[in-house]
């Protein structure tokens, strides 16, 4: 009996020591064993059409603009417009005191009525003189005499409509007029001043504000690079350029505007060139001095890649750098080069090409030659392996 029991002590001991040595085998191949591969967010590059565009800041200026000056000396009587209001060209805004150019302008028209008259008597004698020299009743030269004096008579009177031209210029000069069409500012003068033809502050100032300038200001180094891509046929210049007029709220203002005029000349002190754009400004929102930015589309680039500004990063020496996803689904690191930001995306110059899967989120747990599973972004996730037979099992084992 004890030696039954020895024996099945002994063989309970063997089976624990093989249990052991089993579990003890196992334990360094569970600890060696890869981890799963991490899933991260993708996007597949593709080429595409891309407009080249540029927000330039500046200011918007009237189109035109005019200083109201007067052009004759005297008492101002009445002011005939509304400060700040719209003015036409041509309306009356100043009245001056007319009553010395009237005065001047009544005596020379009493010169030329005194001429005119003197012309008709002289034109009386030469032709009664005309007559009687061919009968010998008068000399030949009291008939000369006679033409002359009509000659001179005649040369009076355009000389009196002369200085009645010349008197009817400062009566009409009394009436201060508006040489163009547009809003006019507050007057710097008031009824019963006086003011002279050579002051040198203005009665009011008259802006045109439709059409409006936006004028801004671009790098020449940017132009010389936008010609160079042109050339090199890596852009195609734009026929028409179209501009969009940004707010100073941020807001996009409703008239688009036409690239009208760029200097010539660049400026020495800023190294920019200025250029012009006309807008559109019926509602009259746009203002002189306001600021806004002009977004221009100077080119199209065609087969540009555009890679999400998340999926560019920058290392330590502010190199630009990407991840993609290679065809063994492993992390590959790229040097980029990037020159402008198109919305929310970079313009890629080198380093990326069309169907790279550039990883744009899950960076977290990953680096350079680890093994992923890519996700296109916006795409619906894919469930892993076993996962749709995991809750059926776990119920059947609880059942």
């Amino acid at each position: 009996m004890a030696s039954k029991t020895l024996r099945a002590t002994a063989l309970s001991m063997l089976i624990a020591s093989s249990l052991f040595l089993t579990a003890c085998g196992k334990a360094p191949e569970q600890q060696n064993a890869a981890p799963p591969p991490m899933p991260v967010t993708v996007v597949t590059l593709k080429a595409e059409s891309v407009a080249l565009t540029r927000e330039l800041a500046g200011r918007a200026n009237a189109s035109q603009v005019a200083e109201v000056r007067p052009q004759v000396s005297g008492i101002v009587e009445r002011l005939m417009f509304n400060e700040g209001g719209s003015v036409r060209a041509g309306q009356v805004l100043y009245q001056i005191d007319q009553t010395a150019f009237r005065a001047a302008a009544n005596s020379a028209q009493a010169s030329l009525a005194r001429a005119q008259a003197a012309l008709t008597t002289a034109r009386l004698n030469a032709e009664r003189s005309a007559e009687l020299v061919k009968i010998d009743a008068v000399s030949r030269q009291e008939d000369e005499t006679a033409q002359a004096q009509l000659r001179q008579a005649q040369a009076d009177v355009n000389a009196a409509r002369a200085q009645v031209q010349s008197a009817q210029v400062p009566l009409g000069f009394s009436r201060v007029t508006a040489p163009i069409s547009g809003r006019i500012s507050h007057s710097a003068v008031t009824r019963g001043a006086l003011v002279t033809a050579a002051q040198g502050t203005a009665l009011a100032t008259i802006q045109q504000l439709d059409p409006m300038y936006v004028e801004v200001t671009q790098s020449s180094s940017e132009l010389l690079q936008l010609r160079r891509e042109i050339e090199d046929g890596q852009s195609q210049a734009s026929g028409s350029v179209p501009v969009e007029i940004l707010l100073e709220d941020g807001s996009v203002f409703p008239h688009a505007g036409q690239l009208r005029f760029a200097e010539a000349t660049v400026n020495p002190a800023t190294g920019s060139v200025l250029l012009r754009v006309v807008v559109p400004n019926p509602e009259q929102l746009l203002l002189p001095g306001m600021y806004v930015k002009a977004r221009l589309t100077n080119a199209q680039r065609q087969g540009a890649l555009l890679a999400p500004q998340q999926g560019i990063t920058r290392d330590a020496k502010g190199n630009a750098t990407a991840l993609v996803v290679n065809a063994e689904n492993k992390v590959e690191p790229r040097e980029v080069k990037v020159s402008r930001a198109i919305g929310d995306k970079w313009l890629v110059e080198s380093g990326l090409a069309a169907g790279d899967k550039l990883i744009v989120a899950g960076f977290q747990k990953i680096g350079p030659g680890a093994e992923v599973v890519p996700q296109e972004a916006g795409a619906q996730p894919s469930a892993p392996a076993g996962a749709g037979t995991d809750k059926p099992a776990a119920q059947a084992a609880g059942n």
